[in-house]
């Protein structure tokens, strides 16, 4: 059964994207993270990503390396909107309901991880019980504004385990 994972890349204070959604930050940091992302990537059958994350600022557009892990993925997104568009990229669903973007997702994924990207859909995710694991790499800047890790206005403990033996913060959700 495939797991959802939310994993991202984040400043020491806190932050997966500068002001505005800038994340062109992080290119200063390639190789700041111990990571061997084809091997993540090979755990990884399927990404579930939010509207403003897809259509976001790549710090890499325009390159190679632009799209998920430096352009280096190929397979099923699910792209979860309340603003399809009327045809969409080879390998791209977009989804109007969380639960039916989850369950895409995860029968894309065929039993290996669903990659969760972006703040608001893991935060949703968080919210209906459907998030399992959150996986953070973090880089040594300090960005003082932007779009948090996580963040639930009105609180919200989320309680996390540790997954010993895995890279970055790899956690388990637990209530």
């Amino acid at each position: 059964m495939s797991r959802l994972l939310y994993s991202a890349t984040m400043s020491l204070d806190g932050y997966i994207a500068g002001p505005g959604g800038d994340m062109s930050w992080l290119s200063e940091h390639v190789g700041a993270v111990d990571l061997d992302v084809e091997a993540l990537m090979a755990e990884i059958g399927a990404l579930l990503i939010g509207r403003r994350t897809y259509d976001g600022d790549d710090p890499n557009a325009g390159t190679d390396s632009e799209g998920a892990f430096g352009g280096r993925w190929e397979g099923p997104s699910v792209v979860l909107t309340h603003r399809p568009p009327a045809s969409a990229p080879p390998d791209v669903t977009f989804v109007t309901d969380l639960h039916e973007a989850v369950r895409a997702a995860k029968d894309a994924a065929k039993g290996k991880y669903v990659n969760v990207l972006g703040a608001d859909v893991a935060r949703q995710c968080l919210a209906a019980g459907l998030l399992d694991e959150v996986l953070v790499f973090v880089v040594p800047v300090l960005l003082g504004d932007g779009t948090r890790l996580y963040e639930q206005p009105a609180g919200g403990r989320v309680a996390l385990e540790a997954l010993p033996g895995r890279p970055g913060y790899w956690f388990r959700v637990v209530g």
